[in-house]
């Protein structure tokens, strides 16, 4: 095998950190006492059992000592000293991948016509960072060296490979090839977990953010991107702030930290449809609701940006009919008759019907709370596509109190099919 005359080094481009010092620490009594009273023999006793209580020397921490600074700031141990990465360190998801590389000649002549490439090789796809094919390096001389920067961002968890190639005439004008491999892990920074929820007719998106990284993370941005079908607004807790304190957070919105090694932070989305009742959505299935969007800064500004997968809610399921109660007495007094509004609608783009509206308010003779007036069975035409057909019907209260109106249902007499019935309707009775 042929000696390489170049080598790549590789250094990743990050944000430095902070250089850690240990506080210097002494004892209480080098400041108030004197070498020459230890030489004392009578106070040399007492002396040696009060140092043995006020630092004992099995403590290698020295908590009990104390600090000496030059300045406050001393005791957190920061000199003001950065230091730049030694390693790749971690890499997320979601950051950008900033490497600075090097190729160095360490032959003692020089070389020429090297053409340099760099690439990112994951499970699924290569990416090419650089390639000087069109326009190779004239030379480099002995001792020399050519530098560059590439980027990319990181889309893709997993296993990861900065494929660094070089090709060259060496100085006996001897054609070489050259590839250097560094590997590295991709890691999700962000555990992302969605709940959702359907009270009436309004959906709640819940997201619980959960930093898996061991720095704090700042997010500047959690946004929730709707599909066409809804709009999303995020619901917060009520603060009582000053109007000051709401135009500065306006102008300027601080970032919320989620603590590095598990902090978690919630969000709660409050989704409503946009689709008008009259003409429902033709398509069945996956309720797709929209997407997360999620960027952040860690704690010396280093960027970050996350796009969830689309979040789907309930599973939709296209109904031909709606049968509901469009208007109900607020006063309804015991043994007086009242009438029930109701409304029948067509959800598809055909005609329906006719139909038979089967009015059996309770299923046992004995239990007659209320009592329905006129036939049991009424037909109803056929309704056409989108549109609505509206009837009433006639009841007696036999029973003060709270009463429920249920056991309406629909019957297709075309299709020989029942659909499901109202919803049952609570009514208060009152005796007079």
């Amino acid at each position: 095998m042929s000696t390489q005359s170049l080598a790549f080094r590789v250094m990743r481009l990050c944000r430095p950190t902070f250089h850690v010092e240990t506080p210097l620490r002494f004892e209480l009594s080098d400041l108030i006492l004197g070498e020459d009273l230890l030489d004392d023999p009578s106070a040399a006793p007492q002396l040696r059992h009060l140092l043995h209580t006020i630092d004992s020397p099995t403590d290698l921490t020295y908590t009990n000592r104390f600090l000496l600074p030059d300045d406050p700031s001393d005791a957190m141990g920061l000199p003001g000293m950065l230091v730049l990465p030694q390693s790749f360190g971690a890499i997320y998801l979601g950051e950008t991948f900033c490497s600075y590389i090097s190729i160095n000649n360490s032959s003692s002549f020089e070389v020429r016509d090297i053409i340099i490439k760099a690439e990112i090789q994951t499970e699924r796809q290569r990416i090419l960072l650089l390639d000087t094919s069109k326009t190779p390096v004239e030379t480099i001389r002995a001792g020399g060296r050519y530098d560059f920067i590439v980027e990319h961002d990181v889309k893709e968890l997993g296993a990861h490979t900065l494929v660094c190639t070089a090709q060259y005439s060496d100085g006996d004008a001897e054609r070489k090839y050259l590839p250097q491999y560094f590997k590295f892990i991709v890691s999700n920074p962000l555990s992302v977990r969605t709940k959702v929820r359907v009270v009436k007719e309004t959906t709640y998106l819940e997201a619980c953010l959960e930093n898996n990284t061991k720095s704090n993370l700042y997010m500047d941005q959690v946004d929730f991107e709707p599909t066409s079908n809804w709009s999303a607004t995020l619901l917060k807790a009520d603060s009582h702030l000053s109007e000051k304190s709401v135009l500065t957070r306006e102008i300027f919105k601080p970032p919320i930290l989620i603590k590095s090694g598990g902090g978690i932070h919630n969000y709660l989305y409050q989704l409503k449809s946009l689709l008008d009742g009259s003409a429902p959505s033709k398509f069945e299935g996956s309720n797709v609701l929209g997407k997360l969007q999620i960027t952040w800064r860690t704690n010396l500004g280093e960027p970050g940006r996350l796009q969830t997968q689309q979040i789907i809610g309930n599973i939709i399921t296209q109904r031909e009919i709606e049968l509901k109660a469009t208007k109900v007495p607020s006063v309804i007094i015991l043994e007086k008759p009242f009438t029930v509004c109701l409304s029948l609608t067509n959800l598809t783009e055909n005609k329906v019907g006719p139909f038979e509206v089967l009015l059996s308010l309770s299923d046992s003779q004995e239990d007659k709370t209320l009592v329905g007036i006129g036939l049991k069975k009424m037909v109803l035409p056929q309704v056409e596509a989108f549109k609505s057909l509206d009837f009433q019907m006639n009841v007696i209260p036999m029973e003060a109190g709270m009463q429920k109106i249920s056991g309406i249902t629909v019957f297709n007499t075309t299709e020989r099919k029942s659909y499901d019935p109202l919803p049952d309707i609570e009514i208060y009775v009152d005796t007079y």
